[in-house]
């Protein structure tokens, strides 16, 4: 096994700069890690942006929704969801919610626009860190709206709105139901949809507007595991019964979350073409070192050498180069991912794609499977020059020695 180690490595010609098979060792060692480069940075950058817009949404909608199954006011029974939610052994928060359509003015100025009347004291954890002005505490006569909003209306922190209830206007039997209220804080999130329509406001605010007495819209739930919330949300469907309705952000946003999963598989397979010809490269390799080594070949099974030792001569190269060329692609894909993450010199348009910069996050089971991918590709790419090599005949190749 040593003469065999000491053989591959002197042959792959590294102390050698001028021999071919040196060139054609480190350019199969470069393609292979380009191939892993590109494979990483993209499922990774991939996974970051599912990942910031799914946190984005789930921190307006919560992970799992609970309302009526025609969206009427249904009175508050938070204690037997929360029994249903610890029988389930999850990390949860329950915050109950009101949902209506309102138009908001400003002198002359008017937007139709959806206020949620939120349960807490506080918007969620995720939305304060979308706060770009004033606070994010609700307090009575108070309301937080979106940036794009607040540049449609031309308000700041502080200005004097009217909330119309959008009902009241179309209604025969009773007058117009409006609300003076104060913008405490603008947030933005760079999803247009929310920012420019989404307003939030005390839920006591929201049961006067709207007239819904002790009565809530449903209840958002939010939880550790965003993964089990399909599963959570038929269990508490099934316990709750007609005509609660428990539906989770992915669900509610299907369109978004397909058109993410169906680039991603196109993406992978056209980056994946480049680690593909990286394999291709070490069969050249492999295949160019045999014809060079061909007379020491010849000249190591004429001194009794056999031809499993051959073999695992050059299944050592096509290894060691699979695995030298797959580390270094994971290591310059890591040094790249990282100098975004801290530093983000990759910058998009926010009103485009949701967020300011190209975001990245590691998914290790998949980074581990390119790489054991690439690692099993190398072996099978050195069979066939492998099996070659061991083929050769020693009066042939020592002819005209």
């Amino acid at each position: 096994m040593k003469t065999a180690f000491r053989i591959a490595f002197r042959h792959l010609g590294f102390k050698h700069q001028g021999s071919f098979t040196s060139f054609a060792s480190i350019a199969a060692m470069v393609g292979l890690g380009l191939g892993v480069c590109a494979l990483v940075l993209t499922s990774s950058v991939l996974n970051g942006f599912e990942e910031t817009i799914s946190s984005k949404i789930a921190g307006f909608d919560g992970h799992i929704r609970i309302q009526h199954f025609l969206f009427k006011p249904v009175t508050p029974y938070k204690t037997r969801l929360d029994s249903i939610l610890t029988a389930s052994n999850v990390s949860f928060s329950t915050v109950a919610y009101i949902q209506e359509a309102a138009m908001v003015r400003k002198g002359r100025s008017a937007e139709g626009i959806l206020i949620v009347g939120h349960g807490d004291d506080a918007l969620p954890k995720s939305i304060n860190q979308m706060m770009r002005k004033g606070s994010a505490s609700l307090q009575k006569g108070n309301i937080i709206i979106g940036n794009d909003l607040a540049a449609a209306l031309k308000v700041k922190v502080g200005d004097k709105l009217v909330l119309v209830d959008m009902k009241s206007m179309v209604s025969i039997s009773s007058g117009q139901r409006m609300k003076q209220v104060t913008v405490s804080g603008i947030y933005k999130s760079g999803l247009q949809e929310y920012d420019k329509s989404v307003v939030y406001m005390t839920l006591a605010d929201a049961q006067t507007l709207f007239q819904y007495d002790e009565k809530v819209s449903g209840y958002t739930i939010n939880i550790k595991d965003g993964k089990r919330a399909r599963v959570l949300a038929s269990r508490i469907e099934e316990t709750l019964g007609y005509p609660n309705y428990a539906i989770t952000w992915k669900e509610k946003h299907r369109t978004l979350f397909n058109w993410l999963n169906l680039q991603k598989w196109p993406i992978l397979i056209i980056f994946g073409m480049i680690a593909l010809v990286g394999i291709v490269n070490i069969i050249s390799a492999l295949t160019m070192i045999v014809l060079e080594k061909i007379r020491s070949i010849g000249t190591l099974i004429s001194m009794g050498m056999n031809k499993k030792t051959i073999r695992r001569i050059f299944l050592i190269k096509g290894i060691y180069i699979g695995v030298m060329g797959s580390l270094a692609g994971l290591g310059v894909a890591l040094i790249l991912a990282g100098i975004q993450i801290w530093f983000k010199p990759l910058s998009i348009a926010e009103d485009i794609y949701f967020m300011s910069h190209v975001p990245v996050l590691f998914d290790w089971t998949i980074i581990g499977l390119i790489v054991l991918c690439s690692f099993i590709s190398s072996i099978l790419a050195a069979l066939w020059p492998t099996h070659r090599a061991s083929s050769v005949e020693p009066a042939v190749a020592l002819r005209y020695e």
